[in-house]
């Protein structure tokens, strides 16, 4: 399983996600393995990808909740940009924005299984 040292080198902000848990580690870092399974990314890749901008503002606003809540800051950052960019129907390069998200995500997963 990831460590909190681990998620700090990543960009985390371990202290408010331990606290969101109610310094719960093992919950903490049981949603944090869960994060890159999360299907949120998919549904907001896909939206994205067909040009779905109602429906890839709701899902890049839940992710940014989740990733917000355990403070996955380097994720986190990228869902919001997304989320602010969609609600304000900003014109952006949203299908680079969500590989980049979905880079920072590929690299979470790669995190959590190294620490396995």
């Amino acid at each position: 399983m990831i460590t909190l040292e681990a998620l700090r080198r990543f960009g985390a902000d371990t202290e408010k996600g331990l606290a969101m848990c109610m310094g719960n580690e093992a919950l903490y870092l049981r949603l944090i393995n869960s994060v890159p399974e999360q299907q949120r990314f998919d549904e907001l890749s896909h939206a994205i990808s067909e040009g779905k901008r109602d429906e890839a503002f709701e899902a890049a606003h839940a992710l940014k909740g989740i990733l917000g809540n355990l403070a996955l800051t380097p994720l986190y950052e990228r869902a919001s940009e997304i989320t602010e960019l969609l609600r304000n129907g900003a014109d952006a390069d949203y299908e680079r924005l969500s590989a980049e998200l979905t880079e920072e995500r590929k690299a979470l997963a790669e995190l959590c299984e190294q620490c396995d």
